[in-house]
């Protein structure tokens, strides 16, 4: 009988040990909750701190090694009008990354979608670092604020029904 403890004992230590491996899994989109266990609270960018909108983010498993990629939408009102016309989100990303044709080094950034069709990245301090053009999905039934959805290995990040490509490297 102890023998059978011991053993139940050690599958049970084995299964447990398991799951975080298990969750690395394979490259493709974040699940609703790898998202909400990833995404900061809130994030620093341009000398404050802005309140991150958990409810608007999106992730991407990059690597098997379970290295990602987080757009998030923050609550910009405590900024500058200026800051605000190129600031609404947060991008991390723990590998390089392809946004719309323009490479992007692993680290912090904002982001935002502007009038002009066109998504602008910036450094934390707000300094742009490349724009790129946008593309309007008509065809989306229902927009929400922001979303990363896969397409054939590929990802596009939307804020509404503007979208931009992304791709990991």
């Amino acid at each position: 009988m102890r023998v059978v403890s011991r053993i139940l004992a050690v599958v049970a230590l084995a299964s447990t040990m398991a799951v975080p491996l298990a969750a690395q899994g394979k490259p493709g989109l974040l699940t609703a909750e790898e998202v909400k266990k990833a995404a900061p609270k809130d994030y620093y960018y341009r000398g404050q701190s802005a309140t991150v909108q958990t409810r608007n983010c999106g992730g991407i498993r990059a690597t098997q090694d379970g290295k990602m990629v987080l757009a998030c939408l923050v609550d910009t009102s405590g900024y500058s009008a200026d800051i605000q016309q190129k600031y609404m989100g947060l991008l991390i990303t723990e590998v390089k990354l392809d946004v719309g044709g323009s490479s992007l080094a692993p680290g912090e950034y904002g982001f935002g979608f502007t009038k002009g069709d066109k998504l602008v990245v910036t450094d934390v301090g707000a300094n742009d670092l490349f724009s790129v053009a946008t593309t309007n999905d008509d065809n989306l039934k229902r927009p929400v604020p922001l979303k990363i959805v896969e397409e054939g290995g590929a990802y596009k990040l939307y804020a509404g029904k503007k979208w931009v490509a992304l791709k990991t490297e």
